[in-house]
């Protein structure tokens, strides 16, 4: 196993393609993290993290949906989810590449 902070940043800067692509903002961090889990030191551990958050983030985008009926919630919960997730991928590629562990709120346990 190598250490490779580059490629870690990259990984969690990835999941902003969602705003270019609509899609690849799951599938690249779940590609890079497969393929490199057991090649690059602290890889599998934020590769689930960063999958954890996603999977959670689009739970939350779900359960959103019939807020919208009740006074507009949902577009407060759209808003935040949003906010999410363009924020702290950014925040948690900054820790990374200052080897801090880096952290994504509210996110459920999926990928042990």
């Amino acid at each position: 196993m190598k250490k490779n902070r580059q490629l870690l940043v990259f990984t969690h800067l990835s999941q902003l393609l969602d705003y270019v692509t609509g899609v690849g903002g799951f599938i690249v961090p779940l590609l890079i993290w497969l393929t490199n889990k057991d090649k690059i030191i602290g890889m599998d551990k934020q590769g689930k993290s960063i999958l954890n958050f996603r999977i959670s983030m689009f739970l939350y985008f779900i359960l959103s949906i019939p807020l919208v009926l009740f006074f507009g919630l949902g577009l407060i919960g759209f808003a935040v989810i949003s906010v999410f997730y363009m924020v702290f991928p950014i925040i948690n590629a900054i820790k990374v590449n200052n080897d801090e562990a880096p952290y994504y709120p509210f996110s459920i346990e999926f990928i042990k």
